[in-house]
């Protein structure tokens, strides 16, 4: 995934506002890179009074679980966020059905200026054990990671696509095991321009059949005001009975794969998944950095931009 840099800038400047006229349903005008007018402003508030927010219990995964929305907080539902990820920040519509729902903060939404969100998601992976919680070395494990995301980041740019380096934790992982709930957060840096690093914020809660994950993405220098939302946010989702973690029957569940170490160290860049690499920077990005830049082609006259694979921070 690539983030469009300065030599686009001015292009983009000049033709925003046909683009707007043309697209307005579809994308996100970004604010701080952009002047706004107020016709463009218009546009934006025409977006923003589309989307219903929710407060109060949610059901998730056809009642498997439930999300209380935490105070501060306000709840989009799935096909609303699925509205988000794909038609306003350009990402493929496969990456997008995991998605039961996003929690923006109160005062934000996916088109403020500032503001960050948690994708809610549910991965029917299995029973995760946490059998080699107490043995893992996250110092370790994190020197792997950076090892591997090495690697990865000199064939992106053989293909031209943007370095990738996992900086280190910018939260340790940390593993409740009286509640099963693991969360940790990386630093992640793309190429050499970026004045800000990506903070990558992870919260897994442990169910019977699968994990409910919390994905946050923010700036480096949002750091403190996202990780002062985590408690309220690990306490905000259950699963219900018969589908918490103490439920599991091994006579009749499926194992995952993966334990507390895998879940944790999973690549940097999956091969699908959307939010993690953008979501932070849908306001310096036109469109459709996640699933390719055919829009974008159109809007600057047919200029060949390179598409990127849709990646997630995981």
């Amino acid at each position: 995934m690539a983030f469009l840099h300065t030599v686009l800038h001015t292009t983009i400047r000049t033709s925003v506002k046909k683009y707007l006229l043309i697209m307005s349903c579809l994308v996100a005008v970004p604010a701080l890179l952009f002047a706004q007018t107020d016709a463009d402003q218009a546009v934006i508030d025409s977006i923003n009074r589309t989307f219903t927010y929710q407060t109060g219990v949610i059901a998730l995964k056809n009642g498997m679980a439930k999300l209380t929305v935490p105070k501060g907080f306000k709840f989009l539902d799935a096909d609303q966020s699925r509205r988000v990820l794909v038609d306003l920040w350009g990402n493929p519509a496969d990456v997008s059905s995991s998605t039961q729902g996003m929690l923006f903060p109160e005062q934000g939404g996916p088109l403020a200026e500032q503001s960050w969100a948690f994708n809610v998601t549910y991965d029917e992976m299995g029973y995760v054990k946490d059998e080699d919680a107490d043995e893992i070395d996250y110092n370790d494990l994190l020197k792997d990671m950076q090892e591997g995301t090495e690697e990865e980041s000199a064939d992106r740019v053989k293909n031209g696509y943007q370095s990738i380096a996992l900086v280190g934790w910018a939260s340790p992982p940390f593993y409740d095991k009286e509640h099963k709930v693991l969360h940790w957060a990386k630093e992640i840096k793309f190429g050499d321009s970026a004045t800000v690093n990506t903070l990558n914020y992870d919260v897994r809660i442990l169910g019977r059949k699968g994990v409910i994950s919390l994905n946050a993405i923010a700036g480096m220098n949002e750091l403190a005001a996202v990780k002062q939302q985590i408690p309220g946010v690990i306490g905000s989702v259950a699963f219900e009975s018969g589908n918490k973690y103490t439920d599991f029957d091994p006579k009749l569940d499926e194992v995952a794969a993966v334990g507390i170490g895998g879940l944790v160290a999973g690549k940097v860049l999956a091969k699908v998944g959307f939010f993690a690499l953008i979501a932070k920077f849908w306001k310096l990005i036109l469109i459709g950095v996640a699933g390719g830049l055919s829009a974008l082609r159109k809007l600057l006259g047919g200029k060949k931009v390179v598409d990127e694979p849709a990646g997630e921070v995981s």
